[in-house]
């Protein structure tokens, strides 16, 4: 897959296979969007193109909202799109002005006269343009006029509940990581550099890689005790990971803490993948030091029994 920022090294194409938005998480219905791209630019002899933004739409037209947090930033978005088949991804920078192109300026200057589109494949109730006034119906309108063809995909949904990034986000932040996952059809990642900390889980004989997460806008899960993986020098170790303030040491800074099983290496400023799996507990204040190394040796025990049965269902 070849990754634009802008559409000023994009070559237009004879015939393009087109879908559009924000795809945060790419998540499952996000997925059967780009499905259906790649399989039709091959029924018509195409390519394949995603047009994304960034910032976040969001992020530009309320800046005093910090509030929004975004689930997967642009390289992870490109490495899951990539995984999809997708031939091209096009980056546009969000800006005021660019917020302004009514849905005609935005499927003339930008899908047709920019990319060459001839097919357009939008999610259900999919909006854009000023305002977000352009809908499904403006898009068939316009298909005449600019000579291509409309399909829309209906909305996915897991257990009866539509699947919406919203809807995954908030499952993040209230520490619902397997009810994400299910959504996303992917574990959620965090991408950070491995600093120096207190280093109180040594003493514990639990010793923790500390991850600086330097992406501002990325989310960070509710606060607890989590199932985790982490790639290590093209590895992938299992572990166990904490998100908090480490309150039976006095409330410490807020961090994010990973421990490796079988894992006794020097990765101070390394850049690791964390993949989130499951919450075991709340984090918990314990009256006594040995309390709490009881307790780390419990979820320890939760977290090996995880990976024993995932190992256990993949082999049968």
């Amino acid at each position: 897959m070849k990754l634009y920022r802008g559409l000023q090294d994009f070559k237009k194409l004879n015939h393009a296979v087109v879908t559009q938005g924000t795809f945060d998480g790419v998540h499952v219905g996000h997925q059967q969007i780009l499905q259906e791209v790649v399989k039709e630019a091959k029924v018509q002899n195409a390519e394949s193109v995603l047009v994304t933004f960034f910032p976040h739409p969001r992020l530009v037209l309320y800046p005093d909202d910090n509030s929004l947090k975004l689930i997967t930033g642009v390289e992870e978005k490109a490495r899951l799109i990539e995984a999809c088949g997708i031939d091209h991804m096009i980056v546009l920078p969000f800006t005021k002005e660019f917020s302004k192109l009514s849905a005609l300026e935005f499927i003339r200057d930008v899908l047709i006269e920019g990319i060459g589109m001839k097919h357009f494949i939008i999610g259900y109730d999919h909006r854009f343009g000023k305002n977000r006034e352009g809908n499904i119906d403006d898009v068939r309108e316009l298909s005449s006029i600019f000579n291509y063809s409309v399909q829309e995909i209906p909305a996915q949904d897991i257990n009866d509940s539509v699947i919406s990034s919203t809807k995954i986000r908030n499952a993040l932040l209230s520490g619902q990581i397997e009810t994400a996952n299910n959504y996303l059809g992917h574990p959620f990642t965090l991408w950070g550099r491995v600093v120096h900390g207190r280093k109180e889980g040594r003493k514990l004989g639990y010793p923790t890689a500390n991850i600086k997460v330097e992406d501002p806008f990325k989310l960070i899960p509710g606060t607890g005790v989590y199932v985790a993986q982490a790639k290590v020098y093209g590895k992938v170790y299992n572990g166990m990971m904490s998100i908090g303030n480490n309150p039976t040491f006095g409330n410490a800074s807020w961090s994010v803490e990973v421990h490796l099983f079988d894992f006794d290496s020097d990765i101070y400023e390394e850049v690791v993948e964390i993949r989130m799996l499951k919450r075991i507990r709340d984090e918990v204040k314990f009256e006594k030091i040995e309390l709490l190394k009881l307790q780390l040796e419990n979820d320890e025990e939760i977290s090996k029994s995880y990976f024993s049965d995932l190992k256990n269902k993949i082999s049968v």
